[in-house]
């Protein structure tokens, strides 16, 4: 006899097609890598933003705007931003607003997430735009059914109109 809770998990899990964990060190390699196979849109979902990660990823977001994909970030607003990270944060903004990123602001925010043409789904503890010394985990979930479930949950929706 099986037990409910574990058949219910099964059913559930077959709606992952890919799932993968990295951490710290193995995040940024294998998102960049992502990010070259996207065609038409970057949500990302990361309450700080510093200029170390956006130099590590402005490359690849010109490369995605030379493709004519959408970006969009949520972040927290500037005011819940303490003064040294605040300073990092509006020269950030400032750089992807002269980009034509879609820039939102969020208070509370402490989100961390990418949906890459809601069809790839990056959760978990890492901020994105932001990390710098600090151990953390992000799952790669390939799946159009979890990524637009994310999209729904998030109330993302909101930033494509």
């Amino acid at each position: 006899m099986m037990f409910p809770f574990f058949s219910n998990l099964r059913k559930s899990r077959s709606r992952l097609h890919v799932t993968t964990l990295f951490d710290q060190d193995t995040f940024y390699p294998a998102f960049q890598k992502t990010l070259r196979t996207c065609k038409r849109e970057l949500i990302i979902e990361s309450p700080f933003i510093t200029m170390k990660r956006i130099n590590l990823l402005l490359p690849e977001f010109r490369r995605l705007q030379q493709r004519g994909v959408k970006i969009i970030i949520n972040t927290r607003p500037l005011e819940e931003h303490d003064d040294y990270l605040r300073g990092q944060a509006e020269e950030a903004i400032e750089l992807l607003l002269d980009m034509d990123v879609k820039i939102f602001f969020t208070g509370g925010h402490h989100r961390k997430l990418a949906i890459i043409d809601r069809r790839v789904l990056w959760e978990g503890s890492l901020n994105i735009l932001s990390q710098n010394d600090s151990c953390e985990i992000m799952r790669r979930i390939e799946s159009v059914e979890l990524a637009l479930e994310m999209i729904n949950f998030v109330k993302s929706l909101r930033y494509m109109i």
